[in-house]
């Protein structure tokens, strides 16, 4: 380090940087992708309460994804705090959410089928018709806690 910056608040800084960018070149994340794992569940879950309520809730199966995100809040913020549930609730809780969204991946694409003209109307359909793409969000989610599990604890 430069004589220069020895003692300054600014060194420290680049100490943290650095020693972030170590844990995760050796895979030592687990706690920190639990965390957004929490943080992840939680803003997809009000965005997809919005969207659904849009719609009415006109499908029991809409939700679904409403009652999962509560628990992938709660399972990434027990991997953030605790090993033993980053290592067990997160990547059952994960395996749960991802599977929702796959589910809700074909939920919408069923949807869009289902619009006048179809498929044939691909591009109408896809701006006016479920969002396809948006429950890949929640598989996203879903693969975050999986990799929390995966991965080792910072030191």
């Amino acid at each position: 380090m430069p004589r220069s910056l020895h003692g300054h608040p600014a060194a420290e800084a680049v100490y943290g940087i650095d020693r972030l960018v170590k844990d995760v070149e050796h895979g030592r994340f687990e706690r920190s992708m639990s965390a957004l794992t929490a943080v992840g569940a939680a803003v997809t879950t009000a965005e997809i309460f919005f969207e659904h309520d849009k719609a009415s809730f006109g499908n029991p199966w809409m939700w679904a994804p409403i009652a999962t995100g509560p628990i992938g809040v709660v399972a990434g913020a027990a991997g953030f705090v605790s090993k033993r549930m980053a290592k067990t609730a997160l990547p059952v809780a994960a395996v749960i959410i991802l599977a929702n969204g796959l589910q809700g991946v074909w939920l919408h694409a069923r949807g869009i089928r289902q619009k006048p003209g179809g498929w044939k109307n691909f591009r109408y359909n896809m701006e006016m018709g479920p969002p396809l793409l948006a429950p890949l969000l929640v598989t996203l989610v879903g693969g975050m806690g999986l990799l929390a599990a995966l991965l080792r604890r910072e030191r």
